[in-house]
C-alpha cells in the first residue's frame, strides 16, 4: 500500500446540517467500491457488562462511580449493552451498507491488571467472537488499542501515564492484541486522540484520573501547567514503541498497518499582521503538532519549547522517535459533524 491515501468516513449527520434541504441520507451507494464507509465507538461507552467476563476495573469505572464526578451520575456499567448486543449491531451496521467499523479494545478485559496479572480468555474469545462476526458480514475491522480507558490497576501502582512505567504496559498490551487478533485486524489506531484526551484529563480535571489545578481547574490534585506534557511524552513514546514492535515482528507475516488518530484544529489571523500570524502558529503547534512533530520529525514543535521551557520533556538519544517511519492518522472535526478522514497509514 505503499504511496497509497486510504480514507474512511464516519459521518454523524443531523437533518439539519445535510447539504441541501432535498437531502435526507447518505448511503453506501453515494461513494466508489473500494471506499470504507464506516462507523466508529469506544469500548466504555458501549460496552457495558462492566464486571463481567472476568473484566477488570477500568480508571473510567473508579471515576464514574465517584459520587459528584458526572453530572447526572451516569455511568458505562451498561452503556449500550454492546457485550451482549454486539450482533445486533452487526446486524444495524450491515443493513446501512457499512463496510468498516472502528471500535476499542478494553484493556481490562484483556489484561485486568495490566503486566501484573494474566491475559483473560474471556476477553479475547469476547473480540474474537466480534472480529469474526464483523469479517462474515463483509465489514473490515479497524481497531483502537488506547481509547482513554487503562486498567486502574495501574493509576493505582505508579499514576498511570504520569509514570514511564506505562510504556512497558502499553507495548505489552499491543503486542498481546497483535498476537492474538493480528492475523484478521489490518487496520490499528495505538491511541485515540490523545492530546485531546490530555487537556481533558490533565489540565482541565474532566476525565479520568481528574487532575488539574487553577485557573484551568479546581481539582484536589495536579498540575495543569507540567503534567498533561509529562504525560504525552509517555504517550508519544509508547505509540512509537508499538510502531516499532508491530513493523518488526507482525507487520511482515500479518499484511497489516498501524498508525495514530489525531484531533487537529485549525485557526486563521484575525489580521493579516505578523503579530496574529505569530499568534496563529503557537496556537496551532499546541493542538495536533504537539504529537505530530514529534513522531513525523522527532521533536516537539519550536513553538512549544519556547513557551514551555523546561516544562516540556526532552527527546533524549535513547528515546529518540523514528521519524517518518511512524506514520499517522489525522481527524478533524468541523461543527456537529465529525469527519474521520485523510487517514494516512504507516507503510
Amino acid at each position: 500500500m505503499a504511496g497509497e491515501l486510504v480514507v474512511w468516513v464516519a459521518l454523524l449527520l443531523a437533518h439539519e446540517l445535510l447539504p441541501c434541504p432535498g437531502a435526507s441520507a447518505v448511503g453506501r451507494g453515494q461513494f466508489p467500491d473500494d471506499f470504507l464507509f464506516g462507523t466508529s465507538t469506544s469500548a466504555y461507552q458501549i460496552e457495558g457488562a462492566y464486571l463481567e467476563g472476568n473484566r477488570g476495573l477500568s480508571n473510567w469505572d473508579v471515576f464514574a462511580h465517584k459520587p459528584g464526578t458526572i453530572e447526572d451520575g451516569s455511568n458505562g456499567d451498561t452503556a449500550d449493552d454492546h457485550y451482549h448486543r454486539y450482533m445486533e449491531d452487526i446486524e444495524l451496521m450491515h443493513s446501512l451498507g457499512v463496510n468498516s467499523y472502528r471500535f476499542s479494545i478494553a484493556w481490562t478485559r484483556i489484561l485486568p491488571r495490566g503486566r501484573f496479572g494474566h491475559v483473560n480468555p474471556d476477553g479475547v474469545a469476547f473480540y474474537n467472537e466480534l472480529i469474526d462476526a464483523l469479517l462474515q458480514k463483509g465489514i473490515q475491522p479497524f481497531v483502537t488499542i488506547s481509547y482513554y480507558d487503562i486498567p486502574q490497576e495501574l493509576e493505582t501502582r505508579y499514576g498511570g501515564w504520569l509514570s514511564p512505567e506505562i510504556r512497558k504496559d502499553f507495548g505489552y498490551f499491543a503486542e498481546a492484541c497483535f498476537m492474538m487478533f493480528g492475523d484478521r485486524v489490518k487496520f490499528w489506531i495505538t491511541f485515540n486522540q490523545p492530546n485531546l484526551f490530555l487537556k481533558f484529563a490533565y489540565m482541565d480535571g474532566w476525565y479520568p484520573p481528574g487532575r488539574c489545578s487553577t485557573p484551568f481547574g479546581n481539582c484536589a490534585f495536579g498540575n495543569s501547567s507540567i503534567e498533561p506534557y509529562i504525560a504525552g511524552h509517555n504517550m508519544i513514546l509508547s505509540h512509537a514503541n508499538a510502531v516499532s514492535v508491530y513493523r518488526k515482528k507482525y507487520q511482515g507475516k500479518q499484511g497489516g498497518h498501524i498508525g495514530i488518530s489525531m484531533c487537529s484544529r485549525w485557526y486563521e489571523p484575525f489580521r493579516n499582521t505578523t503579530e496574529d500570524i505569530l499568534a496563529v502558529e503557537r496556537a496551532l503547534a499546541f493542538s495536533g503538532p504537539w504529537f505530530l512533530d514529534p513522531i513525523i520529525f522527532g521533536d516537539y514543535p519550536i513553538e512549544m519549547r519556547e513557551i514551555l521551557g523546561t516544562k516540556l520533556p526532552e527527546v533524549t538519544t535513547e528515546e529518540e522517535i523514528e521519524g517518518y517511519k511512524i506514520g499517522f492518522y489525522w481527524t478533524q472535526s468541523l461543527y456537529n459533524i465529525i469527519f474521520e478522514g485523510l487517514h494516512l497509514l504507516s507503510m
